[in-house]
């Protein structure tokens, strides 16, 4: 199985961006959107300035555990930048969900809770509410992460999206939203709490 049929078998269809799209995006944005794959994994990134954004992380099954995530975000936390990422809101049903924000919990990223990000899926024509995770080596403030979340919007999942889809995504300023009053509560946190509750 090649990269993309990887990553579109293991995330939801609403996350998924074409193949087309990300082939244009490595091919005409190869300066700051890529790939990097082996038989064990697949990452998609994009790398600013100022910031990384983290597109899609996978971890083939047999491999999960062996260190292979914990050394794909060294290497990018070498690089001494924000790292930012999108994760759904856990769903105890998808143990996937769960895992994933144990990974990302252990890895030291915080949930940025000022920040709503809601867009709708143009595969499924849903609104996808979605969480935003961060790890900062300066300790940037959310409403910096903000600002490059809003970056990275328009320039990687909007990139071309009439011409690629036939229809366009939601703006930026629809689709995300500070509000540092905002009620959310920390996913990480209770991802530890829910554990405890288990044992």
């Amino acid at each position: 199985m090649n990269w993309y049929g990887k990553l579109n078998k293991y995330f939801p269809v609403e996350e998924m961006k074409s193949k087309k799209h990300m082939e244009m995006l490595l091919e005409e944005k190869g300066d700051v959107y890529f790939k990097d794959e082996s038989s064990t994994h697949v990452l998609m990134f994009a790398e600013f300035e100022t910031f990384i954004f983290i597109d899609y992380l996978w971890v083939s099954s047999e491999t999960r555990g062996q260190g292979i995530g914990h050394k794909l975000i060294e290497k990018l936390k070498a690089r001494k930048k924000p790292i930012i990422l999108e994760v759904e809101p856990v769903d105890y049903d998808d143990t996937d969900t769960e895992k994933r924000l144990h990974f990302y919990h252990r890895e030291g990223f915080t949930h940025a809770q000022s920040i709503g990000y809601n867009r709708r899926s143009l595969a499924t024509n849903q609104e996808t509410p979605m969480e935003i995770l961060y790890w900062s080596p300066n300790d940037d403030s959310e409403e910096v992460i903000f600002d490059q979340m809003k970056q990275m919007y328009v320039d990687i999942h909007t990139y071309r999206d009439e011409e690629i889809y036939g229809k366009s995504y939601q703006l930026a300023e629809e689709v995300l939203s500070y509000d540092e009053k905002r009620n959310s509560k920390d996913i990480l946190e209770g991802l530890k709490k829910s554990k405890k509750e288990k044992s």
